[in-house]
């Protein structure tokens, strides 16, 4: 019988070989609920909206999509989905999709809950639109001497 101290090394060694993209499937499969089944499904949400976005695994064990930057992450809680903009407070949001995280000057999140509904069209041209901003930031340029 493994440990708990046995099974959080094999973990950690796991995440450090496995690609992000499974780790988040191992994530999906994990959560065994609703919450799995709702992350599966804006993952594959922002796969359609972007079909170049990069899959990434930060801050032990955080999915992370990105393309010219980070676009969103998709954190998990007891009750609720999150995901997180990264630069969402400059996103325009018709479909008043965020309902998290309002008052900061940088990111916005969108909170689901079990059983909540996602308006999938209005979701996916929210990270286009991440991903534009993202795209249109200004590359650091040398300053030549006058």
């Amino acid at each position: 019988m493994k440990t708990a101290v046995t099974l959080k090394k094999a973990r950690t060694k796991d995440t450090k070989q496995a690609s992000p993209s499974k780790l988040i499937d191992g994530r999906i499969k994990e959560l065994g609920d609703w919450r799995g089944e709702m992350l599966g499904r804006v993952r594959g949400l922002i796969k359609q909206a972007d079909p170049d976005v990069i899959e990434e695994w930060k801050w032990r064990g955080v999915p992370v999509w990105e393309h010219d930057g980070i676009i969103c992450t998709g954190e998990t809680y007891k009750d609720v989905v999150k995901l997180t903009f990264a630069r969402g407070a400059a996103l325009e949001d018709p479909a008043d999709l965020f309902n998290a995280s309002l008052d900061g000057n940088v990111r916005r999140a969108i909170d689901i809950r079990e059983g909540g509904k996602i308006n999938e069209e209005a979701l996916k041209a929210l990270i286009r639109a991440a991903v534009d901003l993202n795209g249109s930031k200004k590359k650091p340029g040398k300053k030549r001497a006058v």
